[in-house]
């Protein structure tokens, strides 16, 4: 009994056996629990030293390293139909500090800031040489920042040449008096023209007016001239002292007239469009603290400084009150008249690379196009964009440099996934 069901178990277990290899064999896995792998193709390879290079087949860059396979999945695009657009995600942005701004349509205007120097109104200032040799007598303004008069006495001269001309003069004044009754015509004219003549010379040698008439009431003549200033202003220098010997080469004196006065202040290129002669002025200085000064601008002159790359400006400024003194450094604010309508993003959205110039437009959230613009002016921190972005739209501020790397490799993938199978097989790659 005991074999019959030691014999019966292993008839059923060989059955068991057999059925189980026969079910396997003629019932494959169902296909909801059947995994099949899919071979995944890349796009390009990348130069994991540098991302920018590719190539369309496997490659080696120059240290022996090989390229990286991009696929599909690896370089998403936002949207095929622009090329070098960035989907980025908000945590990935937020990481970033990404900052965006709108471009808005408005006025922009300029205001130049400058260092002057306060300097001498060259149109008035005055260089007085006498008109004859001789020794100064006496000097009446013998000191510098002394202020003077117009026509009042500066100094008096003894000259040689003087004392012979006021001879001439008398004796022709003389001769006059005896022939002005002649009945020859010719002779009362030329006593009348060698009176004339002998006045005239008096007056070039700078003979003042109330000696000319004193000489001819009088008939004396006088040992010294008196020599006046010509205009109101400041002695600035003294170029000979009492007893000197001087030439019509000798500068007696400089006096300059400091009503008003000029300041010169330097601006640099880009900000020369802004500014035109007649703007507004206000000045600034540490030694008249709390006073604000206001001029124009007078002239910009048409050369630029080599060494400091910047163009000088004159600026004109009243000063009857004299107190802006020559070489005085003073803070310069122009306030330029010159205002442009147009589209105005702040400067730093701006990317130049090389001839182009573009911006990061965001175009959803996450989502960024690159655009290329014409830009215009500038003015603090603000710059206009002639061409390529509208009022309302949105660009990015800050980060755009990262955003605008993963925008190159973008369109470079973009370029790659357009290479026909024929050429990607030929074996033709970047080197870097």
């Amino acid at each position: 009994m005991t074999k019959q069901l030691g014999l019966t178990a292993v008839i059923m277990l060989a059955l068991g056996v057999g059925a189980g290899y026969w079910l396997a064999v003629s019932n494959p896995l169902d296909n909801k629990t059947t995994v099949t792998t899919a071979i995944k193709k890349p796009l390009f390879y990348r130069n994991p030293m540098n991302p920018t290079v590719t190539s369309p087949v496997p490659a080696k860059d120059t240290m022996g390293m090989d390229y990286l396979p991009v696929y599909a999945e690896d370089n998403p695009l936002a949207d095929q139909s622009v090329a070098g657009a960035v989907t980025i995600d908000a945590v990935t942005v937020q990481n970033m500090g990404v900052r965006t701004a709108l471009a808005k349509q408005t006025l922009l205007s300029h205001v130049v800031r400058a260092v002057g120097r306060v300097a001498f109104d060259e149109e008035h200032i005055v260089r007085l040489h006498p008109k004859t040799e001789g020794w100064i007598e006496t000097l009446h303004a013998d000191k510098t920042g002394q202020w003077v008069k117009k026509n009042e006495e500066l100094l008096s001269i003894y000259s040689p040449q003087l004392v012979a001309s006021q001879q001439e003069y008398v004796l022709a004044l003389n001769n006059l008096k005896v022939l002005e009754k002649s009945p020859i015509e010719e002779i009362r004219s030329g006593a009348q023209d060698l009176v004339k003549s002998s006045r005239e010379r008096l007056k070039l040698l700078d003979v003042p007016a109330h000696q000319l008439h004193e000489l001819t009431a009088s008939h004396t003549i006088k040992k010294d001239l008196h020599i006046h200033t010509p205009a109101d202003g400041i002695v600035i220098n003294i170029g000979a002292r009492e007893g000197q010997y001087v030439t019509p080469e000798t500068q007696l004196y400089l006096i300059a007239d400091l009503s008003k006065v000029w300041v010169y202040a330097d601006i640099y290129e880009y900000e020369l469009p802004w500014v035109k002669e007649g703007d507004p002025v206000e000045m600034r200085l540490a030694g008249v603290p709390g006073s604000i000064f206001k001029g124009r601008l007078a002239f910009i002159y048409p050369y630029a400084e080599a060494k400091t790359r910047t163009i000088k400006v004159r600026l004109v400024f009243d000063n009857s009150e004299l107190l802006l003194k020559p070489d005085m450094f003073a803070d310069v604010t122009i306030l330029a008249d010159k205002q442009l309508d147009a589209v105005v993003i702040p400067t730093e959205a701006v990317i130049r690379s090389g001839a182009q110039t573009q911006v990061l437009v965001v175009r959803s959230p996450g989502k960024f196009e690159p655009r290329p613009v014409t830009t215009g002016l500038s003015s603090n921190n603000d710059i206009a964009i002639l061409d390529g972005l509208a009022a309302g739209e949105e660009v990015v501020t800050s980060a755009q440099f990262l955003i605008d790397s993963e925008s190159k490799l973008n369109e470079a993938t973009a370029k790659m996934r357009a290479l026909s199978p024929a050429s990607a097989g030929q074996g033709t790659h970047q080197h870097d």
